[in-house]
């Protein structure tokens, strides 16, 4: 019974030890597969970070020039529209009246020219001939020269009449998306009145607003990042355009960065930051999808040699460009933080729990 009883410790603290190797082979398979990278020292881009907003270069509101019902809105908020589409029509019957009464002004006075022309021929021929007098010549003349102008005046009037019916008939000025609806159909356009208004998203800039004193820096070294908060992205500015003016108040200048055309996702009134590039220098790095953030506590996972997992809080600056942000306090250089946070979370708390 004794030798029964032994054999069976000795079973069971075989069986503990490798249970033990396993976990710990399985923990430290864990950590291994956890992707990391090391904080060290970096020359990046010394920057001066200034909020922004995004604008279109071109935006604008078609309004009706004429009056009449609206029969036809063929476009609405978010819809992307090419130069020249048909986007809204205005009842034509109206003008199409004016127009054909101007184009029957106009047959009445060729008629009318076109006598007044015969009448001046035959008259010229029998002057010739010393039929007729000079005064009855000149007159003819004069009446050919009345007849002329007012045909020129009817077909003036035919063609802004034909000007004016166009004006029912409004289309895209430019390819462009609506960002706006300001009319239903069956509600009556005036002179002035806001149909659509729309934007083009290839042309697209930032407004930044600058202290005076950073103005020359930026000026001597015009190179730009535009970073997207709502988006995570981060955009090179095409070029710099400091407006030639200043706000007495708050001693600000206003500086325009172009953005590069086609830019999914990038639309006006988006809150952006502009990174004015004003030197370099060494800063101590890590990459920005290591941080993870627990209310107000700021941290990364610290991987050590041995696939240990910790979490450290630490402090960090601004961020920087190539997906980089500085590490004030908290970390030193060497250490490699894990870049699947939520990855080293999951293991950490693995561990702990066995």
């Amino acid at each position: 019974m004794a030798e029964s009883n032994l054999r069976h410790a000795h079973s069971l603290a075989r069986f503990a030890l490798a249970s033990s190797l396993f976990l710990a082979l399985a923990s430290g398979a864990r950590a291994d597969s956890i992707a990391t990278a090391p904080v060290q020292y970096r020359e990046v881009d010394l920057t001066y970070a200034a909020e922004a907003v995004v604008e279109a270069t071109r935006q604008s509101t078609v309004s009706a020039q004429v009056s009449g019902r609206i029969v036809d809105v063929r476009f609405d908020v978010g819809d992307y529209v090419k130069k020249g589409q048909v986007i809204v029509r205005i009842d034509q019957t109206e003008a199409q009246q004016v127009l054909a009464g101007s184009e029957a002004q106009v047959a009445q006075a060729q008629a009318a020219y076109d006598n007044a022309r015969v009448e001046y021929e035959r008259t010229r021929d029998l002057a010739k001939q010393k039929f007729v007098s000079q005064a009855a010549l000149d007159k003819a003349q004069a009446a050919l020269r009345v007849a002329e102008a007012q045909l020129r005046t009817a077909k003036a009037g035919a063609g802004q009449a034909a000007t004016t019916k166009s004006y029912t008939t409004i289309v895209a000025p430019y390819s462009g998306v609506v960002s706006a609806r300001h009319v239903e159909v069956g509600e009556m356009a005036s002179p002035g009145k806001p149909l659509l208004t729309g934007f083009d998203p290839s042309d697209l800039r930032v407004i930044a607003t600058i202290p005076q004193y950073k103005v020359a820096e930026i000026r001597a070294s015009p190179r730009v990042t535009v970073e997207i908060p709502s988006l995570k992205r981060w955009i090179p500015g095409r070029s710099i355009t400091v407006l030639p003016t200043a706000d007495s108040v708050t001693h600000s200048t206003k500086v325009r960065v172009d953005l590069p055309s086609d830019l999914r996702d990038v639309y006006p009134g988006v809150y952006a930051r502009a990174h004015f590039t004003v030197g370099r220098g060494r800063k101590l790095v890590m990459p920005a999808s290591a941080l993870i953030r627990r209310s107000e506590v700021t941290g990364a996972y610290v991987v050590g040699d041995q696939g240990h997992i910790s979490f450290r809080q630490i402090r960090v600056g601004e961020t920087l460009g190539d997906g980089l942000v500085e590490v004030l306090a908290g970390l030193t250089p060497g250490e490699k933080v894990a870049l699947e946070p939520v990855k080293a979370g999951m293991s950490l708390d693995q561990s702990s729990r066995k």
